[in-house]
């Protein structure tokens, strides 16, 4: 009987153990329902956006230029003689006035003298006239002296005054040529070699070219530009060779060297040809450029980059975020909403990798740079903001 009746509670046991255990396989299938990640009903696509930006925008042409010597003097003998001395290192930098060259002075220290001594004669004489007609008119008027006499005397001692002065200009030629003959330099600047030797015979019936000086810390650099260029100048009041105050910019131009790398120092248009030459559609255009080190040489070439335009406050985006199409350009715009909008924009000049919005979008929208050929019109997006560089 006790047998029987133990068998009867383990078959029970048994029975609680199954439900027990059908319970807990039933409470985990539910938490690992209720507990696990809902897979997304519809993925979103990724981009990357920055928001469109205000910039000042410089644009600028390229072209060829020749760099020209500011100044290019010939040092000249103005008066004729033997050379005598050299007195410079050729090649050198030299000052204004200073001597160069000196002449034989000795004929015309001879001139000189000789024209002094001729002055301090008619000066005597045109002292003594002045006497005789101080002695005369008194007695003309006391009837001692004939009218003959008076008009003698004046007229001897006008002839005498005159004569001074003619002496005072031999005097002052006589020693403007014995200056002539120390040849000094015209300006500052660069000496060539020199063009003759010494103790040959130079000036007038000479050799009269003795050597040239080239203006060097400041040069010309000589383009040309197209008459479209001058034309889109015009269309933003830019008059090429007049300084404007009323703009926060001037027509500055850059160059490059022959080693490719870029001269440090910035020239300024300051002439443009009046007219357009018909047989190449070019006109003219030079600008200065300081040379304090003397490293642009006349007579280089070299690339020039001229400002032509700064357009000030613009809305400007990445050249990459514009696509370009029969239609039109357009980029994407992501509303607040999160989704894509497909504008169609008018745009301005490309300078730098970026591109000038004329008109079709407002500074701080936010546009797309990376992802946009996955993209439709009122797509939702998963934003991902660029980082500034």
């Amino acid at each position: 009987m006790k047998l029987k009746n133990w068998g009867a509670a383990v078959s029970i046991s048994g029975k609680k153990i199954i439900w027990i255990l059908a319970a807990i396989i039933v409470v985990a299938g539910i938490l690992y329902i209720v507990l696990s990640p809902k897979p997304d009903s519809e993925e979103l696509p990724t981009v990357e956006v920055i928001p469109a930006a205000k910039d000042n925008v410089e644009i600028y042409g390229e072209y060829v230029g020749r760099i020209k010597a500011q100044q290019f003097v010939e040092v000249r003998a103005r008066v004729e003689g033997y050379l005598e001395k050299m007195l410079f290192e050729e090649g050198s930098f030299v000052k204004k006035d200073q001597v160069l060259f000196i002449i034989n002075q000795e004929l015309y220290k001879a001139k000189l003298n000789k024209a002094q001594a001729q002055l301090n004669k008619d000066k005597a004489m045109a002292l003594k006239a002045k006497r005789d007609l101080d002695r005369i008119e008194p007695l003309y008027k006391q009837n001692a002296a004939s009218q003959l006499d008076l008009d003698n005397a004046i007229a001897t001692y006008e002839s005498a005054t005159a004569s001074v002065s003619m002496s005072e200009a031999d005097v002052s030629q006589a020693k403007l040529e014995l200056g002539y003959t120390m040849v000094r330099s015209p300006l500052a600047g660069r000496i060539s070699e020199r063009h003759v030797d010494i103790g040959t015979l130079v000036g007038p019936g000479g050799q009269s070219l003795l050597a040239t000086i080239v203006k060097s810390d400041t040069v010309a650099v000589d383009f040309s530009m197209t008459a479209l260029d001058y034309l889109r100048s015009k269309e933003r009041n830019v008059n090429l060779g007049q300084r404007d105050t009323s703009r926060t910019w001037n027509p500055y131009i850059t160059i490059t060297l022959p080693d490719n790398s870029v001269y440090p120092l910035k020239g300024l248009v300051d002439f443009a040809e009046p007219q357009v030459d018909p047989q190449t559609g070019t006109f003219s255009v030079r600008a200065k450029m300081p040379n304090p080190n003397q490293v642009l040489l006349p007579g280089q070439f070299t690339k020039v980059k001229l400002l032509l335009d700064v357009r000030e406050d613009v809305v400007v985006v990445p050249t990459k975020a514009v696509v370009i199409e029969k239609g039109g350009a357009y980029i994407f715009v992501v509303r607040k909403d999160g989704t894509v909008e497909k504008r169609f924009l008018e745009l301005g000049p490309e300078v730098d990798n970026k591109v000038v919005v004329e008109r079709g979008l407002v500074a701080g929208e936010n546009i797309v740079v990376e992802g946009y050929h996955k993209l439709n019109p009122g797509m939702k997006v998963k934003v991902v903001v660029k980082p500034k560089a």
